[in-house]
């Protein structure tokens, strides 16, 4: 059976220049590599996924993104171990990025979820997850 899982996700931003940087850092972080480069946009990519972020001549003008309306709430995004994940919440602010849920950082998806919730400069969120720790094995 051919995998399942997404082939690629592309998101139409207003500034390209205003957000690039802060995405190429994450991404960057995160073992994801520059697949294209264009004028209007950049993907990059991990395994055989690959994300787009684009200034799109087809973009309609109007309010600004908002993760809270309709639409795109957050993307969410393995890291290989929790210090990766440590560490970009250490450095986001630094990078273009704010903190989301700061107070119950690392686990505010729960006390088993170990992850960095961050948003650009346009809104767009990040779920930054760590693997699930495994506990002793019990077996035998």
């Amino acid at each position: 059976m051919p995998p399942t899982g997404f082939h690629h996700v592309e998101l139409w931003v207003a500034d390209l220049a205003l957000v690039e940087p802060s995405w190429s850092w994450l991404l960057g972080e995160l073992g994801w590599e520059l697949y294209q480069n264009w004028p209007a946009g950049r993907s990059w990519r991990i395994g055989d996924m690959y994300l787009v972020v684009e200034q799109s001549s087809a973009v309609r003008p109007g309010l600004p993104y908002d993760r809270l309306r309709a639409g795109l709430n957050h993307l969410a995004v393995h890291a290989p171990d929790r210090g990766t994940v440590d560490r970009i919440q250490a450095a986001g602010p630094a990078n273009g990025w704010q903190h989301l849920f700061a107070d119950s950082y690392p686990h505010a998806g729960g006390a088993e979820h170990y992850a960095a919730y961050l948003a650009d400069t346009a809104g767009f969120e990040v779920e930054v997850v760590a693997p699930a720790e495994r506990g002793p094995d019990l077996a035998g």
